[in-house]
């Protein structure tokens, strides 16, 4: 069922105004959750002199910014949660732009890599392609796309006061494919459990080089 304006509009609004609600209940929850195999992912395939210009894109409150500031990289947060783009900036001191998924207005060609952690999902599938027209645009030519979602069935809808896509990896792959990206490599989290215990697939793609 296609979506009109107002509803899309609604699923942000929703999404986003709980996310406000819960900023510091989320920041305490996830302060310490081990993502460094994604992080490596992303910067494995980086190429090119570094620093690397790296965009955490749901960047939340901030603590991935600080981990790639840490390393030495120039990072740039987006949230679409005001609460959250306040508690970044304060946090790791980068600069966070405050954007609407549904509304991106991102650089050209600036960034080496994007770290979509957890985030994607939370775009309806309807407007999945125009969002990852946008991240492929921003990225120099070759940079490196990184995205870790909740998988399933290609079914989508509210999970409480939160909306989600749940995609599988060929659907996942058709996306990224049509939006000009190479798949580099993939694989299920949380590591070494069987694959029914492995509710995230993460991802990395390549801008093609156009």
């Amino acid at each position: 069922m296609k979506l009109d304006p107002p509803a899309l509009a609604r699923i942000t609004e929703t999404t986003l105004s709980h996310y406000n609600e819960v900023a510091e209940q989320f920041r305490d929850g996830t302060r310490d959750h081990d993502v460094s195999q994604n992080i490596e992912a992303l910067l494995r395939h980086i190429e090119g002199p570094k620093p690397w210009h790296i965009l955490d894109f749901g960047c939340g409150p901030g603590r991935d910014l600080k981990v790639f500031t840490a390393m030495g990289h120039m990072a740039t947060g987006l949230d679409g949660s005001e609460r959250f783009a306040e508690m970044a900036r304060a946090d790791s001191g980068c600069e966070v732009l405050h954007q609407n998924f549904l509304e991106l207005d991102l650089p050209a060609g600036r960034f080496d890599g994007i770290f979509a952690n957890a985030v994607l999902f939370h775009v309806p599938t309807q407007a999945l392609p125009d969002v990852l027209r946008k991240l492929h645009a921003s990225l120099k030519p070759g940079g490196v796309l990184f995205s870790s979602n909740p998988r399933g069935e290609n079914q989508e809808g509210w999970n409480g006061p939160r909306y989600g896509a749940y995609h599988d990896l060929e659907a996942w792959r058709e996306r990224l494919a049509a939006a000009g990206f190479t798949e580099l490599e993939h694989y299920y989290r949380p590591a070494g459990l069987p694959r029914e215990q492995q509710p995230w697939l993460a991802s990395v793609w390549r801008r093609n080089q156009n």
